[in-house]
């Protein structure tokens, strides 16, 4: 294993930075770990070049190590625009635990206000965590809304609104010219403004890590270009992750979905077939899921389109949900609303769940058109779930993975509740209260103080 940092989980960073959890829980596998699974580790280690034809590997140091399959997860990195002052004090970004502990840095001795110049997804994960903190918050957008890869207009007008009700300044529709000061920044932006900060965050878009490629006979597009079965078009090289460019679920041309549900997928079909088994992968899907300040908003698939929609809409509250139909299969949706009408439901599960099974619904479009808050019987109905096996098991009893933060074990104690659920239908069923509809006919939410710190 060749890295230049040590194996953690940079999903878990915006925990980290939100002070949700220590820095030891961001690692993912420990050299004691490590040693047991026979894994040989180059930590700090830098790939110069991969040599195709001879299957070598050229480190940054001179060393090179000779290989049968090489797996290529190299990730991405942010791209810094080129705006005077960018490459100045108190100016970050925020992909690595080494730029979370220098915006932390940064922070020290302040009462700290930041702008974040990028409103897209990652963006978004920065200022939610940042949010939880206290700071001073305002985002930049070049583009006419926020998470313009994410959400419509109307999803993100609810978000810009909630964003705004919150304590957080919104600029879109205009970019940073230029970043001037040192420990207080002002940012000019394109239409005149000037917005002043103690200090800028940076998350205007990732490149795939692909340089070190160049000469090796791997095809790069977007990203290295990969089959089904994670292959390049170079034999015995495989890639996987946010480097990776792979099948599309709903069908087109390949494409790069920076996401960890797609790496994970990547990496367990990469690693069966170079160890020698045949998996093919169906493809990956286009995932986002946010919270915003309690706002969670979700998409998935082709949301974008607006030919065959379904939409349900509570402007107050707001709650938002758009179901996006070819045929009588639905190829993408969106679930906007605070938590209690979002993701604490299954119904943001349910969404995914019968995109990625392309189950063919038939009159349960109809039924979803007049009630399209009750997908629950439409995903039983349709055998979503069976169908979903295929794409998200592996065929095979789970094996634990060694490793946990201190050793901690799942619990195995079944809890008081454990028979209420397994059994087919509870004694007391008729009497549960009735699930209640998710948000459509709820007052608004008020907006929360925001803490001290």
């Amino acid at each position: 294993m060749l890295s230049d940092e040590p194996p953690y989980a940079r999903m878990a960073l915006p925990y980290f930075l939100a002070k949700e959890i220590p820095q030891a829980q961001l690692v993912t596998g420990s050299d004691k770990y490590l040693a047991k699974l026979r894994v040989e580790r180059r930590i700090g280690a830098r790939v110069a070049r991969v040599d195709g034809k001879q299957r070598i590997v050229h480190l940054d140091g001179g060393d090179t190590i000779a290989f049968d399959t090489l797996l290529i997860a190299t990730g991405s990195s942010p791209a810094r625009l080129p705006i005077p002052g960018a490459d100045g004090p108190h100016v970050h970004t925020l992909w690595t635990l080494q730029d979370a502990l220098g915006l932390l840095e940064s922070a020290k001795g302040t009462r700290p206000s930041a702008v974040m110049v990028g409103a897209g997804f990652i963006g978004l994960i920065v200022l939610n965590a940042l949010h939880k903190l206290g700071w001073k918050l305002t985002v930049v957008e070049t583009e006419g809304r926020i998470l313009p890869r994410m959400l419509d207009r109307r999803g993100a007008d609810a978000a810009e609104a909630w964003l705004r009700a919150h304590g957080v300044g919104v600029y879109t529709g205009c970019g940073v010219r230029t970043i001037d000061g040192v420990r207080k920044k002002t940012l000019h932006l394109s239409d005149g403004q000037t917005l002043r900060a103690d200090m800028v965050i940076l998350s205007t878009g990732i490149r795939p890590n692909v340089g070190f490629l160049k000469g090796s006979g791997v095809r790069i597009d977007s990203g290295v270009v990969i089959d089904a079965h994670a292959r390049t078009n170079v034999a015995g090289i495989y890639a996987a992750g946010d480097v990776a460019q792979g099948p599309d679920l709903l069908g087109g041309p390949s494409t790069v979905h920076a996401v960890q549900p797609t790496a994970v997928d990547h990496g367990r079909i990469a690693g069966a077939n170079m160890a020698g088994q045949v998996r093919a992968y169906a493809g990956s899907l286009r995932i986002n899921i946010l919270d915003i300040a309690g706002l969670h908003c979700t998409s998935f698939g082709r949301w974008q389109e607006t030919a065959d929609i379904t939409t349900v809409w509570n402007a107050g509250r707001p709650v938002y949900r758009k179901f996006v139909w070819e045929g009588t299969r639905l190829v993408g949706g969106i679930m906007l609303g605070p938590v209690e009408d979002t993701t604490m439901l299954t119904d943001v599960g349910m969404l995914k769940g019968l995109i990625q099974a392309r189950v063919e619904l038939g009159a349960w479009k109809h039924y979803l058109n007049e009630r399209p808050w009750d997908l629950r019987r439409a995903y039983v109905a349709s055998g979503a779930a069976g169908r979903l096996l295929a794409h998200t098991t592996v065929g095979a009893p789970s094996v634990a993975r060694g490793f946990q933060f201190t050793n901690q074990r799942p619990p195995s104690k079944a809890g008081e509740h454990h028979t209420t659920l397994v059994k087919t239908k509870p004694r007391k069923f008729d009497k549960l209260p009735r699930t209640p509809t998710p948000g459509i006919y709820k007052a608004p939410v008020a907006p929360q103080k925001k803490a001290e710190h």
